[in-house]
Formats: structure tokens, C-alpha cells, sequence
């Protein structure tokens, strides 16, 4: 994988979670805390997961890795949570301007919260949060329909779509 599409798909990981999370702050707060019983309980739940997860693997990427998870407690409300995300956001696309192809290439390693260490590629790692965050943008589309909120479009044909709309693409 090069710089440019771990960027693309920075890009897309970015619009799709900023759509979710705009999409949930738009909701009634006690239809977005309702526990549905999913993975993660509820749509707040699951966005502090997904918010979590991205701060996770950016600092063990950076080499800081935090000690603890993002918590329902520090991100209270699905506006905090997207305050959080947005940090995150701003962070690795900064994290990323310090990249080239060949430091993509490269391993780190890394503990788990569990203790278990691991080495992985970068650009590996890149494309496993994005697909976990993909995941668990679906499980909050998912609850939201359930709750007879039609949720936003996050696939990423459509972000290919959109962006070559507006000449940011090809």
C-alpha cells in the first residue's frame, strides 16, 4: 500500500465517521444512550468504542500508547465523543504527514490493555482500524434503523462518489 491511499482511505475513515457521528448527535440524547443491546450497548456506546479504538492505534502508532480505553465516562455525550474524534482525526492526519511509502512498510510493536504483544506492518494496521470502524459504523446504522431513524450513507463507494463530485479525486 502507498502513502497516497492510506491518505484516501484516512479521508474516507474521516468523512464516514463524521457522518455517523452527525447523524447521532441530530437524535433525541436518550434514543442515542438507549441500550439495544448490541456489542457495545448503545449508539453512544458503540461511537466511544469506535472513537476509542482510532485513539488506541494512534498512539501506539506514535510510540505513547495509552494505558487505558476511551470511556463512556470521558465522552459522555455523542458531542463529546465527536470533540474526542475530531483531536483523534487531526492527530493522525498529522501522524500521516510524517509517513512516506517506505516508513508504511515498516513494524511496530505493541501491547494490548490485555498485555499481549504484537508486531504489525503499519499500512496493515492502517487498513485493520478503518475496517473496524467500518464495522461498527454499520452496527450504529443498524440501531438507528431499528429505531426508525434512517441513517446516513457511509459506504465507501459513495465517499469515492462524493469526492470525485467536487474534483477532489482522479
Amino acid at each position: 500500500m502507498t502513502l497516497q491511499e492510506i491518505k484516501l482511505l484516512h479521508a474516507f475513515n474521516s468523512w464516514a465517521d463524521n457522518r455517523i457521528l452527525d447523524a447521532a448527535m441530530a437524535m433525541p440524547a436518550e434514543k442515542a444512550m438507549q441500550d439495544m443491546k448490541s456489542s457495545h450497548g448503545s449508539i453512544h456506546g458503540t461511537l466511544v468504542h469506535l472513537v476509542g479504538s482510532e485513539k488506541m492505534w494512534l498512539s501506539r502508532w506514535t510510540g505513547k500508547p495509552d494505558v487505558t480505553f476511551l470511556s463512556a465516562a470521558e465522552a459522555p455525550t455523542v458531542e463529546t465523543v465527536k470533540t474526542v474524534w475530531v483531536a483523534v482525526g487531526f492527530e493522525t492526519a498529522r501522524f500521516l504527514g510524517t509517513m512516506t511509502d517506505r516508513k508504511l512498510q515498516d513494524t511496530f510493536t505493541m501491547k494490548t490493555l490485555k498485555g499481549e504483544t504484537y508486531t504489525h506492518v503499519f499500512w496493515e494496521a492502517f487498513q485493520h482500524m478503518v475496517d473496524h470502524c467500518s464495522y461498527h459504523r454499520g452496527q450504529v446504522a443498524a440501531m438507528m434503523r431499528q429505531m426508525g431513524v434512517t441513517p446516513p450513507t457511509t459506504g465507501l463507494i459513495n465517499f469515492y462518489r462524493e469526492t470525485a463530485k467536487l474534483g477532489r479525486r482522479r
